[in-house]
C-alpha cells in the first residue's frame, strides 16, 4: 500500500482550508501565504535551472509569476471563489 502524501491532496486540503475559514482576515492570510509559497517554489525552480532551460521555460515562469501577481489583493470572497475553482479542477483530474 502506498502511504505517500500526494501533492494534489495537500493542495486540495489547503484550498479547502481557505474555503472553510469563517474569519475573513484569516482567509486572506491563507491566500497570501499560498502566493508566498508559490513564489518561493518558482525561485527555487529558477535557481536549479541551467541557462538553456531558463530560456526554454522563461514564458512558463513568467506566466506563473503573472498569475500569482493577479492573486495579490484578493478579498476573502475572491479567495474562496478561487480556492473552490482550484478544488474542482483537482477533483476533475482524479476522475
Amino acid at each position: 500500500m502506498n502511504n505517500s502524501v500526494k501533492t494534489d491532496d495537500v493542495i486540495f486540503n489547503f484550498f479547502k482550508q481557505i474555503c472553510d475559514e469563517k474569519n475573513d482576515q484569516k482567509c486572506i492570510d491563507l491566500g497570501n501565504s499560498w502566493i508566498k509559497a508559490m513564489e518561493k517554489n518558482l525561485e527555487n525552480i529558477e535557481a536549479n535551472l541551467d541557462e538553456a532551460d531558463k530560456e526554454k521555460h522563461e514564458n512558463d515562469i513568467k506566466n506563473n509569476r503573472d498569475h500569482l501577481n493577479s492573486l495579490k489583493g484578493k478579498n476573502s470572497t475572491e479567495w474562496r471563489e478561487y480556492a473552490t475553482k482550484c478544488m474542482i479542477e483537482i477533483m476533475g483530474k482524479k476522475v
